[in-house]
């Protein structure tokens, strides 16, 4: 199935280096990395024409993560040539998953301006992808939240808020900036994780109802092993189990559901403003073939090392397992 749509799927946000530990006391291996930038590699190795909205630094390891998005098919067109440095992230596996050291101050993936951004064109984007870090850390947070409204008249809105407590707490207002995307977007992505952190105590089931009730959107609150809650106007919080596989590595996993989400929307028909109401009156099995999709997707990413999301040949054999 492919979209008869010619426009493409942008995606805002952070461009980030993973130095990944290996053995102990062993040498750390520099990956490309960042939730939005993981989302834009996997709709592209999926099929789906894809830019990418970021700024990205002249330093090595800005031409490192440059070069992984060109090579990977994504259209660089929209990314700002940054002075400053890039972001690190020291990336270490604990029993309860993946633990960040992230090192961020002042450098190139915050500084946007409201005059970097207007330049962007919108006219040929279905959907606008956004995340994590970049929509909450100051100065650029608030440049970010303008593009994401403007975006709103003619394309749909995705979100995953991809919660890092550590760097967001610090932020007076990062509570407030999540809630007003979630109520912004089409379509949002949240973990339990990062619900336990924004609304402690708050039943995935619950939150999940009640979003859409205020938004008329799709939501999709992700449960690791436990799979999915996935929510629509027109379908009731439905559990759906993840798929099985021996886990090698979970760095990348929630990204690459998302954007084999994003992509079995676009395959559909179902991206643009002018789709809003195709989109909320999707019907269940619909938006559970896609779910099953996504999560093969983050099945093939937890069974190989670093955030590496399957191309669409993959994904493809995959349902015959």
């Amino acid at each position: 199935m492919r979209s008869p749509d010619a426009r493409v799927v942008a995606v805002a946000g952070e461009a980030i280096i993973d130095l990944v530990a290996g053995e102990p006391g062993g040498p750390y291996l520099a990956l490309p990395g960042g939730s939005p930038a993981n989302v834009a590699v996997g709709l592209a190795r999926l099929g789906v024409p894809t830019r990418m909205i970021a700024r990205i630094g002249e330093d090595p390891f800005g031409r490192t993560l440059r070069e992984h998005l060109l090579r990977n098919g994504v259209d660089t067109g929209a990314v700002a040539t940054a002075a400053e440095p890039s972001s690190v992230a020291f990336v270490h596996h604990e029993a309860g998953g993946p633990a960040y050291d992230l090192r961020l101050a002042g450098t190139a993936d915050w500084q946007w301006t409201a005059e970097e951004l207007a330049a962007l064109p919108l006219g040929d984007v279905a959907a606008l992808h956004v995340g994590s870090l970049a929509m909450v850390l100051p100065p650029g947070a608030e440049a970010l939240a303008g593009l994401v409204r403007r975006a709103r008249e003619t394309a749909t809105i995705a979100y995953d808020p991809n919660c890092r407590p550590d760097v967001m707490a610090a932020v007076p207002d990062a509570r407030a900036r999540i809630g007003t995307l979630l109520h912004t977007a089409d379509i949002v992505k949240i973990s339990d994780a990062d619900l336990a952190w924004l609304r402690p105590g708050d039943d995935p089931r619950r939150f999940a109802a009640g979003l859409v009730e205020e938004t008329g959107g799709v939501v999709i609150v992700t449960l690791g092993a436990e799979g999915v809650l996935v929510t629509a106007p027109r379908l009731a919080p439905l559990p759906l189990p993840a798929r099985a596989v021996e886990v090698v590595d979970t760095v990348g996993a929630g990204d690459s559901y998302m954007s084999a989400v994003l992509a079995g929307l676009y395959e559909r028909g179902l991206l643009g403003a002018e789709r809003r109401a195709a989109l909320r009156a999707v019907p269940g099995p619909v938006l559970t073939e896609v779910c099953a999709e996504a999560a093969r997707a983050a099945a093939i990413t937890c069974g190989r090392r670093g955030a590496d999301p399957p191309t669409r040949a993959e994904l493809t054999a995959s349902s015959a397992d």
